[in-house]
């Protein structure tokens, strides 16, 4: 079976809400305790969209099985350069490469961009599988929080991992970045 990897697009929506659905109530890589519906995950997918990051699903036979995107670390200006990615699979498709696929994909979509470093915040420092995920594609890990969450009757760990981009930090920006601003 191929993993194919692409832009998501409106049609997406139903798969990537369900599959999303499917993390909040049985895993701790989201702290959400309530799936949000389809017309929230939309908007939310549009957020990205118009500050110009990528947004992928992977597919395997037709199916969409996962989905990824890379967000703004904070508003603030000076991290218009750092992006957080987010890779969500399906139970059926766990083991396939699916995470493997879309995070590479999603690597290089953001390299594209001139972005300068990608952080992971991982659920549970349990969680075996992002962690190693992350790794494997060149992540290091910088930190666990612990009990920064409460989900299914537990206190949850946040590993926070990080890989440059483009060169890191070892030269100067060579684009804009995105627009940020906030609180």
């Amino acid at each position: 079976m191929t993993v194919m990897i692409r832009p998501s697009t409106d049609a997406d929506i139903p798969a990537i809400t369900a599959i999303y659905g499917w993390n909040v109530l049985n895993g701790l890589g989201t702290f959400e305790e309530i799936p949000p519906d389809a017309a929230e995950m939309a908007r939310r997918r549009q957020g990205f969209l118009d500050r110009g990051l990528p947004y992928l699903v992977a597919e395997l036979n037709g199916k969409v099985v996962g989905y990824c995107y890379a967000g703004p670390f904070r508003l603030r200006a000076a991290y218009r350069y750092t992006v957080e990615d987010s890779v969500y699979v399906s139970p059926e498709a766990v083991g396939a490469g699916v995470g493997k696929a879309l995070l590479s994909a999603l690597i290089t979509a953001c390299e594209d961009l001139g972005v300068r470093q990608m952080c992971a915040v991982i659920g549970d420092s349990g969680n075996a599988a992002s962690i190693g995920l992350h790794a494997a594609l060149g992540f290091e890990k910088k930190g666990v929080f612990p009990d920064m969450g409460h989900k299914f009757g537990r206190w949850v760990d946040l590993v926070w991992m990080q890989r440059p981009l483009n060169g890191g930090g070892a030269t100067p920006p060579d684009t804009p970045g995105m627009s940020l601003s906030g609180v």
